[in-house]
């Protein structure tokens, strides 16, 4: 099996997690590609050097088909680790290194139950719809988002003025601090933060979650993934903050955005005995009383 490892930086009671996770790699003769950043914090911080086949920076120069991939530490590197396969069909597995994780739902007390399912193969691939972005000399590398795609005011000034259409429709003008466009995966997240609904990731939808609006009628909507969202931002200043997942960038004021559902989607590994309402469940804490 090859397998690639990418993560960033994390705390000391992981280092045994780390361990286990090379050990368990070595022993089922797994051929291991390591992200270069990573293999140097590990090397560094750990005083160990692990066995592996190759270092790597970008995707592409591993000309070899990946069997998976574990993205090891919270969500925010989940997301990276979407970013940098790009449009390649590698599974993804999410470990997570600290504590609250919806994507990286595989703890470090879980790892070793983990890798026994994936080299028994014991899982199943859940398929993640992504956005699109499209808009003039931006984002050109890699427009699309795992999350949520979001348009936010550039500093602690005044309002913005969102205009949204779908399917040239005129939906809004937004008068809020930003505007969410989320998939399900991202429901959870930045959308669910600022009152959005929370989306199974197989529902077939878009949330469009306004941020800190100046008329509190104005409410989440949930639209069906295969519109086509139009959106132009306008207010004091210049430019505004455009946010795909973790990348952002500002973009002058006028500019029309079109969101769209992306032509491919994340292929997420998910282990047969976890599913999406024990992470929930798991995650928010629900049910949970303090006085027991």
């Amino acid at each position: 099996m090859k397998i690639i490892l990418f993560g960033k930086n994390f705390s000391e009671d992981f280092n045994d997690a780390i361990y286990k996770i090379f050990e368990k790699l070595n022993k089922n003769k797994a051929e291991i590609f390591v992200y270069e950043p990573f293999f140097n914090f590990i090397s560094e911080n750990l005083y160990f050097t692990p066995r592996i086949s190759k270092l790597f920076n970008e995707i592409d120069e591993l000309k070899t088909e990946i069997d998976v991939i574990f993205s090891i530490g919270g969500d925010g590197t989940f997301l990276e680790c979407a970013s940098l396969i790009k449009k390649r069909d590698i599974p993804i597995v999410g470990i997570n290194s600290g504590r609250l994780g919806f994507l990286a739902s595989i703890s470090k007390i879980d790892i070793e139950t983990a890798l026994n399912r994936l080299f028994e193969k014991n899982f199943t691939i859940e398929k993640r719809t992504l956005l699109k972005a499209e808009i003039e000399n931006k984002f050109v590398d890699f427009s699309y988002a795992l999350n949520e795609i979001t348009v936010l005011k550039k500093d602690n000034s005044s309002m913005i003025n969102i205009e949204v259409f779908i399917n040239d429709s005129y939906l809004n003008t937004y008068w809020a601090d930003g505007l969410i466009v989320s998939t399900p995966t991202g429901s959870t997240a930045y959308s669910l933060s600022s009152g959005g609904p929370i989306i199974l990731p197989g529902s077939k939808n878009f949330v469009i979650t306004p941020i800190a609006p100046h008329t509190l009628t104005v409410r989440p909507i949930v639209v069906p993934d295969e519109v086509t969202l139009k959106i132009k931002v306008n207010g004091r200043g210049q430019q505004f903050l455009l946010a795909l997942d973790s990348r952002s960038d500002f973009i002058d004021y006028n500019t029309e955005i079109i969101i769209s559902k992306a032509e491919y989607s994340i292929n997420m590994v998910r282990l047969d005995n976890i599913d999406f309402f024990e992470t929930i469940r798991k995650k928010l804490m629900w049910g949970l009383d303090i006085r027991n």
